[in-house]
């Protein structure tokens, strides 16, 4: 199933499956890259991911959850690291599939278009080197630039400032949501997949990101609030 439905160019994504992630509250690590060469239905070759330039070279042996974005729609499987090298000067992961491929609903990444005010700034170095040794830490009270969010899934954002971020940094998002009648706080760690001018507009951006470091029960009420939204709207337009 996997060499009928997987073309080496798809874009995945790799979530980290320990014992850590799958306690409530507990960050989970996603990464981006490519499907590099499909050997067989069992094994799959999937560039190493960047981050800030870097090399993430993924443990053996690691376990991830990868999903595929194919011409045919999200599916995703568990697959663990079997071997990592360099081939042809391209760094490349070697992934034994451990089960089933299965059609993915696009639920978590459905957009909310909205106006909604936040706060972003840049890593710092030590905050980096957390995540490179696999323990996220954010300094707390730092100053942050104001920015607006346009559109939100449980995925990522859309949001524009006068900032200009570079492309696959991490940043610190920071923002409220309304819910059940309460401010309810998020702070997300993102990688910027777009940073660009907006016409017409001086000094004014807009960056696409993706949740890289967030909790699940954070990716789950972002996703309760999109659809809770969508649902009071779909009322009002009845009424």
């Amino acid at each position: 199933m996997l060499t009928s439905l997987v073309n080496p160019g798809d874009n995945v994504e790799m979530t980290a499956i320990s014992r850590v992630a799958s306690k409530p509250g507990a960050e989970i690590k996603i990464y981006t890259s490519k499907v590099y060469d499909v050997i067989n239905d069992e094994k799959i070759e999937i560039l190493m991911p960047i981050v800030q330039k870097k090399i993430i070279l993924l443990p053996v042996d690691g376990e991830y959850k990868i999903t595929f974005f194919t011409a045919k729609g999200l599916y995703a499987c568990t697959a663990r690291v079997a071997d990592r090298y360099k081939d042809n000067n391209v760094y490349t992961l070697l992934f034994e599939v451990t089960s089933d491929l299965k059609k993915q609903q696009r639920r978590e990444y459905f957009r909310y278009a909205c106006v909604l005010p936040m706060q972003a700034r840049e890593l710092l170095p030590d905050e980096m080197k957390s995540i490179e040794q696999g323990e996220l830490y954010i300094e707390p009270g730092l100053p942050k630039r104001e920015s607006t969010i346009v559109d939100i899934s449980g995925g990522g954002m859309r949001f524009v400032g006068k900032e200009v971020y570079e492309k696959d940094s991490l940043i610190v998002l920071e923002f409220l949501l309304p819910m059940n009648e309460t401010q309810k706080r998020f702070e997300i760690v993102a990688k910027v997949l777009l940073s660009q001018k907006i016409p017409n507009k001086v000094g004014e951006y807009e960056h696409r990101v993706q949740f890289t470091y967030i909790k699940k029960d954070a990716r789950e009420e972002i996703i309760r609030f999109i659809f809770e939204e969508e649902r009071k709207n779909r009322r009002k337009e009845k009424r």
